[in-house]
């Protein structure tokens, strides 16, 4: 039996879930027999005396935080704070308040009084909202440590010994609060293998690793992107070597666009459970991550999550996890595992190739260069998409989930590729073949317009208003391109104009380096800027 089994809810990456649906969330997987929910907040939570951090982010109250604890402690369901305390602190170094203690990138200045001043103000909210002993500290990815302003200050030092020295003094200070913290453990892996986390030999993991962690503080191994239960068991091994409990967070894929993906989630982490146990890990939670904009709905990770809990119990027929779901939510599975549908039609691999369905929304129609990729859906296959995700959440609890993502096939099944119709009709001239794509921008910005209303009835409903500000810009972008690109092959088609000098390019091929033949691989992209545009954002 598991000590605690829960989630990590993202609420740094735009969006922040309104405190309501927080706790429905946790009622409802407290009823799959979760008994712990970690909020990831970077920066969207109230420190007092820290006016600018999470200023305008949608951040947490301390009577938000103090709500939201207070329920779950009601139910049965721990809080714990996911915090950073080292890295992953993008957002704060906006503001001229904390670009005196940035070393690099998104990393505190270890050394600084001010760095420990604001990780101590960050403890005192902990303390004041949360009743739970403990805190997730976070120190993972800090990758260039000691490598900027550090650098430039003090010189050369073992990184080893920067990231001991800065470690020690965030837990002294969580000491002084009666905090016991946990923390990524793949800082310690990363400078042990020459900057990978997954290992095969747990000989890497040398007495020096070993001692670089202070007593006190408990790992935690993360784990997203296996499906091979030897992987698994090895850095548990490895993991056992460091004094303390092991912690072990899977995924359940909610950052890979607007879209779940409840198939690799499921064939990620059922090894994974089944090695946990082996192990005697008994303190277990699924991340929850929002990367480049968080459009994936918790709720549509239902299905995975339910069935997760009943692998790691030792449940394996299928059958009766999908029976008992039904029975204690009122959904049925299969309907909802159709939520992965806009991952992609083709669905030939789970994970990262069932990621396109973003950047064939963004892929911009002229410059095209992700048209090269192999994809090979139609437009009716879309169509009937979108027909099947509103007929199965018909009557779903969850059908304004299902009717965003019957929009999203919608607009896709004109816009995925638009960018490929485009130049083909531009460099035959054709006057036919010109007309038909000219009438499909028309067809595909009413369809994305569509979209747009159907994912912002889900955004408001779930999440603060904040952070949508990002999604309409960037769709809203979208938009004027597409009506900008229509006017141009108007233009071109009436012989207004001459030449399209984006068209005129010839595309390489994205994957490699020579032209668009010869490439089997589609590209794993999950940031908008690099998707949209080749040009300076």
């Amino acid at each position: 039996m598991a000590k605690r089994f829960g989630v990590m809810l993202d609420m740094s990456r735009n969006a922040v879930m309104r405190p309501d649906e927080v706790k429905k969330f946790a009622s409802i997987i407290k009823s799959f027999g979760y008994n712990m929910i970690q909020l990831y907040t970077e920066d969207t939570y109230e420190v007092e005396g820290e006016p600018y951090f999470g200023y305008l982010r949608g951040r947490y109250s301390k009577e938000e935080l103090c709500d939201i604890v207070s329920y779950c402690n009601s139910i049965g369901v721990e809080v714990i704070p996911c915090i950073q305390t080292l890295a992953h602190l993008n957002q704060i170094f906006m503001w001229d308040d904390y670009k005196k203690i940035q070393d690099v990138n998104d990393i505190l200045l270890a050394k600084e009084a001010r760095t420990y001043e604001l990780v101590e103000n960050m403890f005192k909210t902990v303390k004041e909202c949360f009743t739970s002993p403990i805190v997730h500290i976070g120190m993972d990815e800090a990758h260039m440590l000691g490598l900027g302003k550090y650098l430039d200050k003090y010189g050369v030092e073992n990184r080893f010994d920067i990231l001991h020295d800065h470690l020690e003094k965030v837990m002294a200070i969580a000491k002084k609060y009666e905090l016991q913290p946990l923390m990524w453990s793949d800082m310690f892996f990363r400078l042990a293998n020459k900057g990978e986390y997954i290992l095969k030999d747990t000989s890497l993991i040398t007495e020096e690793v070993i001692a670089a962690k202070p007593d006190g503080v408990d790992l935690v191994y993360w784990d997203y992107y296996s499906n091979d239960a030897m992987c698994y068991k090895t850095m548990l091994d490895a993991h056992k070597k460091f004094e303390g409990d092991t912690w072990f967070a899977g995924g359940a894929w909610s950052w890979r666009g607007f879209a779940a993906n409840n198939k690799w989630t499921l064939e990620s982490m059922t090894p994974a459970m089944a090695e946990c146990r082996k192990a005697g890990v008994d303190n277990i939670l699924m991340t929850m991550w929002g990367d480049d904009g968080k459009e994936c709905s918790f709720y549509s990770l239902l299905p995975s999550l339910f069935a997760i809990k009943k692998i790691y119990d030792g449940e394996s027929d299928m059958g009766k996890i999908k029976k008992e779901f039904s029975s204690v939510t009122g959904e049925d599975f299969d309907s909802m595992m159709l939520l992965d549908m806009p991952m992609g039609v083709i669905g030939t691999s789970p994970r990262d190739e069932k990621l396109y369905h973003k950047y064939l929304l963004y892929s911009d129609a002229f410059l095209g260069y992700l048209d090269t990729a192999p994809y090979k859906e139609s437009r009716e296959e879309y169509e009937k998409l979108s027909e099947k995700l509103l007929s199965a959440g018909e009557s779903s609890a969850y059908r304004y989930i299902f009717e965003s993502h019957a929009a999203l096939c919608r607009a896709l099944s004109i816009k995925h590729d638009l960018g490929r119709r485009t130049r083909e009709a531009y460099k035959s001239s054709d006057k036919e073949m010109l007309a038909s794509v000219i009438a499909d921008y028309e067809t595909a910005i009413e369809n994305i317009e569509t979209f747009v209303e159907a994912f912002r009835k889900l955004w408001f409903k779930e999440n603060k208003p904040h952070g949508f500000d990002v999604e309409e810009l960037r769709l809203g972008g979208l938009l004027l391109r597409l009506r900008s690109q229509k006017m141009r092959l108007q233009a071109f088609a009436n012989g207004e104009i001459d030449v399209i000098e984006e068209l005129e390019d010839e595309l390489l091929e994205y994957i490699g380096h020579g032209n668009v033949s010869g490439t089997d691989k589609l590209p794993v992209i999950n940031n908008w800027g690099k998707t949209v545009t080749p040009n300076v954002l």
